[in-house]
């Protein structure tokens, strides 16, 4: 494993304890792309603000663990991550899944010129990135699943990410806190499919996936 200089041996150290705590491995190729992205974020933060977090294992616990947190959940080969920001989780998501394509939609065209240049950087050839609202986004077909973090409510997640779907395509909201008032304003078309609490490695705040599907004309869920 070719590890960047810049980064103190402890902070490699808890990058692999973590991935391992997720139950999960990667390659040589894989963990330099994750070390790369890891140091443009940093080097890009200082300019754009991409995030809060500013030191690299505050980086890894916080946004690059908790985006890996939800790589069993996915299913099937089509995804985008909606108000993607930095690349949160599509990034982590799409080197861990190389067959599978990821398209990153922010409307902030500094975070989306970032995201440009680690796809470049990274080589991710599985990855897009768009820059428009999603309300204006029109993709060739649609996808399988649909994931935000840190998005909107769940109703308005619902509403503004419609067009992006089928009946069968699954949507996933990572949240904090279990939002029992959220999960009850959902439009009458849609079920919840699951809630689970997520664990991230070094995070000591509560985590949660929501799936939630749309009922076919009998109102039954797909």
């Amino acid at each position: 494993m070719q590890l960047k200089s810049c980064l103190r041996d402890d902070c490699i150290a808890e990058f692999i304890n973590g991935l391992q705590q997720l139950g999960l491995s990667c390659c040589n190729s894989q963990a330099d792309q994750f070390w790369h992205y890891l140091e443009l974020l940093i080097q890009w933060n200082e300019a754009y603000n991409l995030t809060a977090a500013k030191a690299p294992y505050e980086i890894l616990k916080v946004h690059i663990f908790d985006s890996l947190s939800i790589l069993s959940h996915l299913e099937g080969d089509r995804f985008i991550d909606v108000g993607t920001g930095a690349g949160l989780p599509g990034i982590p998501l799409a080197i861990m899944s190389p067959k599978s394509d990821f398209t990153l939609l922010d409307s902030n065209g500094k975070k989306t010129r970032f995201l440009f240049h680690v796809r470049t950087k990274l080589r991710l050839d599985n990855v897009k990135e768009i820059n428009t609202r999603v309300e204006h986004y029109r993709p060739e077909k649609p996808f399988d699943m649909v994931i935000t973090r840190a998005y909107s409510k769940l109703p308005a997640m619902l509403a503004s990410c419609a067009h992006l779907a089928t009946k069968r395509t699954v949507f996933v909201a990572m949240k904090g806190k279990v939002p029992h008032t959220e999960m009850q304003s959902i439009p009458d078309g849609y079920d919840i499919l699951s809630l689970k609490k997520l664990s991230v490695p070094g995070l000591e705040r509560d985590r949660h996936i929501i799936k939630i599907k749309a009922k076919d004309i009998l109102g039954k869920t797909l």
